[in-house]
């Protein structure tokens, strides 16, 4: 606990180029491009082989194998290749990392519906699309949001590899705390990425109630 107070405390480590509000300016940055680079690329991949039902294997292998890879490593062996001076050594293995649970949450979200909807839908006069963005997108919707908060926290938590390139972030007071044995930096730090882990936590059940309607929660709840 003194070590926290002495963190915290510390009117230096509240201002300057490597104050706390700086630090964690940067980690969001850092944490947001790579979710919606993320999204980018696997929300509309996952709508497409959930409602088409094509290409299953490809969300298994992929999410996988993009499970399987090593941020850390990643982050050094794309640094050999790139050099040091741009954010892509953080921003790739980030978004490698937030592509799987966004990616299958989709899928399995859109694949779940239930049949008897889409018969519905199609009965009324409905098309491919429409039947995808007015009927299985929103029953889905909740999974689909569970997928980009399971992103978005492993995404903050491992933002702090961007301190080991020479970057900024909340990393920084781990990695150089560790690194000069300053354990209420290092401490601080982490207790940083925690916080802002349940604040992101906390955001996406907010809008979750905001985006989701009464009657597909209490079905999903039912579920």
């Amino acid at each position: 606990m003194n070590w926290l107070v002495d963190f915290f405390g510390n009117r230096a480590n509240w201002s300057g180029s490597g104050g706390i509000p700086i630090r964690l300016l940067e980690h969001v940055e850092f944490s947001l491009a790579a979710l919606l680079l993320a999204m980018v690329i696997a929300i509309p991949l996952g709508l497409l082989i959930g409602h088409t039902r094509r290409g299953a294997v490809l969300v298994v292998v992929t999410a996988n194998a993009a499970r399987a890879l090593p941020t850390l490593g990643l982050v050094v062996l794309i640094v050999l290749l790139a050099g040091v001076g741009t954010t892509w050594p953080v921003l790739l293995p980030l978004v490698a990392l937030a592509i799987p649970p966004i990616l299958v949450n989709t899928y399995e979200g859109i694949r779940g519906v239930d049949e008897d909807l889409r018969d519905a839908a199609y009965g009324m006069g409905l098309r491919g699309r429409q039947v995808l963005l007015r009927v299985l997108v929103p029953v889905a919707l909740p999974l689909i949001l569970l997928g980009l908060r399971i992103a978005a926290i492993q995404v903050v938590a491992t933002a702090t590899v961007a301190a080991y390139v020479g970057l900024g972030g909340l990393g920084r007071y781990i990695i150089d705390g560790l690194a000069t044995k300053d354990f209420p930096s290092t401490i601080g730090g982490a207790v940083l990425v925690a916080a802002l882990a349940l604040v992101v936590q906390l955001a996406f059940s907010l809008l979750q109630r905001v985006l989701v309607s009464p009657g597909v929660s209490r079905r999903a709840r039912v579920r």
